[in-house]
């Protein structure tokens, strides 16, 4: 059945008309609420544009004009630029400005690393207060339980000025490939100068040579690991640290770039292991130009280079001298000396246009140069004390005795005493002896090559040139007699004596020719003079002009740079010249005392024994140069003869400064 209707009632359009009078009220409310809010939120939405422009013209005309923290300038700027747009800073409308650098994280997203020091980039902050909004009045009472009247709006901008000039010097080591021999004296060396024992293996080595590591994520981490403020990169450069945490940052920033350096890595453990608490400054082989910013070290380098400038940089602080053992089989036993004078400067990074300038004032400059070293070498000489060297030597030595008892006065024929002489008196004879001792001290003084930049070219970036003043090295060459303890005890000029060849002594012989007896302990050394062996001189020179060199179309800073190498023409050549032409001098006799001063006299009637002494001693350190300089230096990968030095040019953007973050 269906239901019942009659109970049912329906409302007539009289009744229904007040309900939708009263939706209508409402709907009209909410419309004029959210009117409001609109306006209110839009009033707000002004004002903080309106401070954002403040703050954005105040950073831009900052940057042009070259504002600076340090001098205050940037602040004066900022608020000359807020009170010409009606912003004026009082108690209630504030300005404040912060100076940085720019960091290009891992992520290649830019960060900004506060630094009063350092004017790359520029923050300016400005704050002001209004009337606070209907909803956030509302928002502020149910949140805090107190109707805030007031809103603080804050507005921040960061400018810089265009990327400009920024020019780069590198030096490269030699040093490529490195097997277990290498490897061996790598070891010696670089433990040496440690004052310990180092045992890494070639890879080892190989991993240090073959990895790079970015100098600017570098010096990052160091600043974060030595609580120094990030982008304060010359308070790293100037700080002194200790080795250890040097490697330590560099196996951190290394670990980052994942497993393709984990042989530097281990490379870098086993180095750790040998370091001690020597402290150094990065400054000391890192230059970075005055006034450049953080940006300019945003390169990078040889990680077996720069750990090689702590090492040199370290033996300067300990005064270690590194031995390391020089022989050939029959010819030489002897110890190579090795010290650090002056460390390497690895890089230097700058603005051209000041380094053109004032190419040589250390503020200014764009400089590099190699360590400036000290090696050593007291050479036994075995094969001086062969028979066929003896019976060459002797066939010389006979005719000379003669002349020799002449000029020693030791000829008594014209005497009474001569008519006794060797039958009943003891006399005086001519005592020769070549070679007393078969020993020679060699020192090899390596000043530094170094190159500067001295112009620019930069009309643009696909057309631009780096030009700089080169000059190699300079090397001193001393045989003779050298106290070895205290040639290396000083950075000073090392004296050097001269090495006995000839003793021509004095000794008391009595009884028949066939049946003479000489007492050797009435032999007097020296006596009648003898022959010295002496060489101090100089391979090329500190006081010629620099060549200089323009690189074209260098590539930009961060890549690879464009090398060059610097050659000194002969030097090598001339030094093997020098080893080969030794030059003898005899001495006049001088009683008991030692060698004096050169007899003239005697000159011809000596060539003989000179020129046969000269041949040999020649022939015999000839041999020496090989080893010193390939097996010793090129495995540092130093070489005497030539520098391979890099360069890098970034022309920069030009234009005005803009807003980067």
């Amino acid at each position: 059945m269906s239901p019942r209707l009659s109970g049912i009632r329906f409302s007539g359009p009289r009744q229904q008309r007040g309900a939708i009078g009263l939706m209508a009220v409402v709907v009209l409310g909410m419309v004029l609420i959210f009117m409001l809010l609109v306006v209110d939120s839009g009033r707000l939405y002004l004002e903080q544009r309106k401070l954002q422009r403040v703050a954005d013209m105040a950073v831009l005309e900052t940057i042009s004009r070259g504002g600076s923290c340090v001098t205050g300038t940037a602040l004066t700027y900022a608020k000359d630029s807020a009170t010409r747009n009606s912003f004026i800073p009082g108690a209630v409308q504030q300005v404040s400005t912060t100076c940085s650098t720019l960091v290009t994280g891992n992520d290649n997203l830019r960060t900004f690393k506060a630094d009063n020091s350092q004017t790359e980039a520029i923050r300016v902050i400005a704050t002001t207060t209004v009337p606070t909004s209907v909803a956030g009045g509302l928002w502020s009472m149910f949140s805090t339980g107190k109707f805030n009247f007031d809103t603080h709006l804050t507005a921040s901008a960061v400018g810089a000025a265009p990327k400009g000039l920024l020019a780069q010097l590198t030096i490269r080591s030699t040093a490529v490939n490195i097997d277990s021999a290498k490897s061996q004296v790598l070891n010696a060396l670089w433990g040496g100068l440690l004052g310990g024992s180092l045992n890494l293996s070639a890879a080892g080595w190989q991993g240090l040579v073959d990895s790079k590591i970015n100098l600017l994520s570098y010096l990052d981490q160091l600043a974060i690991d030595l609580n120094i403020n990030a982008g304060s990169y010359t308070d790293v450069l100037n700080t002194k640290i200790q080795l250890t945490k040097l490697i330590d940052t560099a196996i951190k920033v290394l670990t980052l770039n994942g497993n393709t350096t984990s042989v530097a890595v281990d490379g870098l453990l086993g180095l750790k292991a040998a370091v001690g608490s020597i402290q150094v400054k990065l400054a000391d082989i890192l230059k970075l130009q005055t006034g450049t910013s953080g940006a300019g070290l945003d390169t990078n380098l040889n990680v077996f280079q720069l750990v090689e400038a702590f090492v040199q940089l370290a033996n300067i602080n300990n005064g270690v001298v590194a031995t390391v053992p020089l022989n050939v089989p029959g010819v030489i036993n002897g110890v190579v000396k090795l010290k650090v004078i002056e460390p390497p400067q690895l890089s230097a990074i700058g603005d051209p246009a000041k380094a053109k300038a004032n190419p040589t004032d250390p503020a200014s400059r764009i400089y590099v140069r190699t360590a400036q070293l000290r090696a050593g070498v007291s050479i036994s000489l075995p094969v001086l004390d062969t028979p066929a060297v003896a019976y060459v030597l002797n066939n010389l030595v006979g005719p000379l005795t003669n002349t020799l008892n002449s000029l020693l006065s030791l000829n008594l024929a014209a005497t009474l005493e001569s008519v006794l002489c060797l039958v009943i008196l003891p006399c005086k004879q001519t005592d020769l002896k070549v070679l007393p001792a078969s020993k020679i001290d060699i020192i090899l003084e390596l000043a530094s090559a170094n190159s500067y930049v001295t112009d620019y070219s930069c009309p643009s970036t696909t057309t631009k040139s780096l030009t700089v003043a080169n000059n190699a090295a300079l090397v001193k060459v001393k045989f003779g007699s050298i106290d070895m303890t205290n040639a290396f005890s000083s950075t000073g000029d090392v004296t050097i004596k001269p090495l006995p060849i000839v003793d021509i002594g004095s000794v008391t012989c009595s009884g028949l020719v066939l049946f003479k007896v000489c007492d050797p302990k009435t032999r007097v050394p020296f006596y009648g003079g003898g022959i010295g062996l002496m060489v101090d001189t100089s391979i090329g020179s500190l006081t010629a002009p620099y060549q200089t060199h323009t690189y074209n179309q260098p590539p930009e800073v961060k890549q690879e740079p464009l090398f060059f190498t610097v050659e000194a023409k002969d030097l090598v050549g001339t030094l093997k010249t020098t080893l080969q032409g030794i030059k003898l001098a005899v001495y006049k006799p001088t009683g008991t005392s030692a060698l004096g001063n050169l007899l003239v006299g005697i000159g011809n009637i000596l060539n003989g024994l000179i020129t046969a002494i000269s041949n040999i001693i020649g022939t015999l350190l000839s041999p020496i140069v090989d080893p010193l300089l390939n097996n010793v230096l090129n495995v540092l990968g130093i070489t005497i003869d030539k520098v391979d030095i890099g360069a890098n040019l970034s022309c920069g953007q030009g234009g005005r400064a803009q807003l980067v973050l």
